[in-house]
């Protein structure tokens, strides 16, 4: 997987990097898998010999001075005596943006400093992020994890220690930069608002840091858009992670079962809730349940449950009008969710294990589709990559997502329970569950 694709970039994305551990390495490299031009600039320092990674440099540039084509590199002054390039102002930043938007070309900008160090906390006038952004990438260095909070290994570390709680010369563990990151004079500072936000926790150069990457990722994701873990050294991109919802479609008739299945009592509780509590155990945010003929039965049966409810007054329409209903409240909800798993309601054996599965499976490449797979048979539930969003929103009658399996092949989990080939379309199903289960 391309940065470019781990960070979701369009054509012409306006993209800031802030923080430490590789962001002049990440500048470059995301500016090589564009097709050229492409624009980059700086509202801090470049070292000076970074200008060679580029196809041509201008020093305080007006726009119509700007070339055509390759790598271009905008900056302010040569200042010799500290090796560095200048950023730009405000002003002609603006003027170069305008530009871009123009040409509907990337526009890429280095926004902060760390003196090489894997990590750092942003001091009084920092990050000098422009309002015009688009998306804003942190960048921190694993190699600073488990390492003294040190100058050697931490660029201010008076300010981070105290956005981390640790006194100089303690160890950074996973909590305490969590901490710092997640901290509005921290890494989330300077940030505008309608900005997409994602960590890149770079250097994971081996298992142990990738490993620390993970750990990190699931204490960021409350506060971020998205985590990539990395090795730029390397060109690998590990994982991706995002905010993954669980869409539960409740809202159906159940004619041949001849009562509503959503709340048949399974071990004790109605079914539905089984699957929402699932759903919530695996860390799915948000879950919604979208809800038709046995409204006010599911709703009860759901009590006391974090979950948003959706009613479809269209349920009779058939799946693809809850499918609909489902990704309208989620795009209300997160705008920036990743992906959705759809649960049926009468599918008993979908398992925690299974549905972190299927979200591991897509942080691993963002496929648009991740299904699992019993033997030769594909099974339920089916997670749906954000790209697809705009397709299932589209769907009409009773097929729901697999109307979309032409355009988007999907990518198999195998798994090995055939209990997740039950579906509870009669009575007679239910008994076999019950006696399967015994």
């Amino acid at each position: 997987m391309k940065l470019r694709q781990a960070l979701r970039l369009s054509q012409a994305p306006c993209l800031a990097l802030v923080g430490a551990g590789g962001k002049s390495t990440a500048l470059f490299e995301l500016a090589r898998q564009f097709p050229p031009p492409v624009l980059l600039s700086t509202t801090t320092h470049l070292a000076i010999e970074q200008a060679a990674l580029a196809d041509s440099h201008h020093i305080l540039p007006r726009a119509a001075d700007l070339p055509q084509g390759g790598l271009i590199l905008a900056t302010g002054r040569v200042e010799e005596a500290q090796g560095k390039l200048a950023g730009l102002d405000e002003g002609r930043l603006r003027e170069l943006y305008t530009e871009a938007q123009r040409r509907r070309i990337p526009f890429l900008l280095e926004c902060d400093g760390s003196r090489g160090r894997p990590l750092k906390a942003p001091a009084a006038h920092e990050p000098p992020i422009p309002d015009f952004v688009d998306q804003v990438v942190l960048v921190a260095g694993l190699s600073g994890v488990e390492q003294p909070l040190e100058e050697a290994f931490v660029h201010r570390p008076e300010i981070f220690g105290q956005l981390a709680g640790l006194q100089r010369g303690e160890v950074v563990n996973v909590e305490a930069l969590a901490r710092v990151l997640n901290h509005p004079q921290g890494g989330l500072k300077n940030i505008p608002s309608a900005a997409r936000r994602v960590v890149l926790l770079n250097q994971a150069d081996d298992e142990r840091r990738q490993s620390l990457g993970r750990g990190l990722a699931e204490r960021l994701l409350p506060f971020w858009d998205a985590v990539v873990i990395a090795s730029l050294q390397q060109g690998e991109v590990f994982a991706v992670h995002e905010r993954v919802a669980a869409i539960v479609l409740a809202a159906g008739g159940a004619r041949r079962f001849g009562r509503p299945k959503q709340v048949l009592e399974w071990e004790g509780k109605p079914l539905v809730r089984h699957l929402a509590e699932r759903a919530l155990q695996a860390d799915l945010r948000p879950v919604i349940v979208v809800t038709g003929r046995a409204q006010e039965a599911v709703e009860a049966a759901l009590h006391g449950l974090p979950v948003k409810l959706a009613f479809n007054p269209h349920w009779e329409r058939g799946q693809a009008s809850s499918v609909r209903r489902g990704i309208e409240m989620l795009r209300a909800l997160d705008p920036q969710a990743g992906a959705a798993i759809f649960l049926l309601a009468d599918q008993p054996g979908v398992s925690v294990l299974l549905l972190r599965s299927l979200v591991e499976r897509h942080a691993a490449g963002l496929p648009p589709v991740v299904a699992p797979r019993v033997g030769d048979r594909r099974a339920n539930p089916v997670l749906f990559d954000r790209q697809t969003f705009d397709d299932l929103e589209h769907l009409e009658g009773d097929q729901g997502g697999r109307a979309l399996f032409t355009r988007y092949p999907p990518v198999y989990l195998p798994w090995h329970d055939e209990r997740l080939l039950i579906d509870l379309d009669t009575p007679q199903d239910l008994e076999r569950w019950r006696a399967w289960t015994r």
